[in-house]
């Protein structure tokens, strides 16, 4: 567990937990916990009950505002994109008057990175540190899109270049992690827009209008995505269109050697036949004039179909 007192944009490491328990003269308390620190913090701050449950639940719990008698809990989620797989974080917060408890069941990049943030803006409320930290949590979307974006559109080039198996299994699976992501999206949005609209007495009413930038920001990437499950779709198509055109090229060329086959098929089959009189077989060069014709029967059949682009 790692504490600090927040004032200004100023981090002071706090050592003694018990402190935290009063409204320091200025600023707010920012205690970074993990799962099994939640004991000695429900003591503390009389966090509810549910709230610590649903902290500790394997399940995965969809992007939430609770509010308690003293305190807010919220569920929102950090995401990240590795080997074309979206993986969601949840993030719980607890926001007090003076404080805000952070917990996580895993490192968050938004965490770490946030007293940058905190020097920055001078951040000296703890409703202002989650405004901040909501926009640092949907800014970070925006860099997955883009990852997302360009891999779509390396993957409709190599489609349209040469479409391979290996594609079908990555479009499918890229599909279905889009789809996964806007769907937990969605509750994202629905919670911005409840920081937005409700009357919440430990956020500011000045502070809750600049929420409608972060809101917004919310609708483009549900938007986005959705764009995104569409392009996808789109690839899919092109895919199938591919193999489809590489099967009847195929079936053309085997049909043009077939029919080049088949009158030599009947060239033979007929010298093949088992008669007592048939000239030609007692010619002295009957055999190699019976190749010049096959010969020049399948070059011209050859020559005619290249001419007509079927082969």
């Amino acid at each position: 567990m790692k504490i600090y007192l927040i004032e200004n944009g100023t981090m002071t490491p706090v050592e003694d937990i018990e402190i935290t328990i009063r409204p320091p003269a200025n600023g707010f308390y920012w205690i970074q916990a993990r799962l099994f620190d939640l004991d000695i913090l429900q003591h503390l701050f009389h966090l509810h009950p549910l709230a610590i449950e649903d902290c500790i639940d394997e399940e995965e719990q969809r992007p939430k505002l609770e509010v308690y008698h003293d305190h807010y809990f919220i569920v929102s989620n950090s995401i990240q994109f590795q080997n074309e797989d979206i993986f969601l974080r949840e993030v719980n917060i607890f926001l007090g008057g003076h404080y805000v408890i952070t917990v996580s069941k895993f490192d968050i990049d938004e965490i770490r990175i946030f007293p940058s943030i905190i020097r920055e803006e001078e951040i000296h409320s703890s409703d202002f540190f989650l405004y901040f930290f909501m926009d640092q949590l949907i800014e970070s979307y925006f860099d997955v899109m883009e990852e997302i974006q360009d891999l779509i559109e390396n993957l409709e080039e190599q489609v349209l270049l040469k479409a391979k198996n290996t594609h079908l299994s990555q479009i499918v699976g890229l599909r279905r992690e889009i789809l996964y992501a806007k769907k937990m999206m969605a509750p994202q949005r629905d919670l911005i827009h409840a920081l937005q609209t409700k009357e919440l007495s430990l956020i500011s009413l000045n502070l809750r209008k600049y929420f409608v930038d972060i809101h917004e920001n919310a609708v483009k990437i549900v938007e986005n995505f959705e764009t995104f499950r569409e392009l996808i779709g789109n690839v899919r198509e092109a895919y199938q269109s591919s193999v489809s055109n590489r099967t009847n090229e195929i079936m053309r060329i085997f049909t043009a050697l077939t029919t080049i086959f088949m009158p030599l098929t009947v060239v033979t089959g007929i010298y093949g036949m088992n008669f007592d009189v048939m000239p030609e077989l007692h010619t002295n060069y009957g055999y190699f004039i019976v190749l010049i014709i096959m010969f020049t029967l399948a070059t011209t059949m050859y020559v005619i179909f290249k001419k007509r682009d079927w082969l």
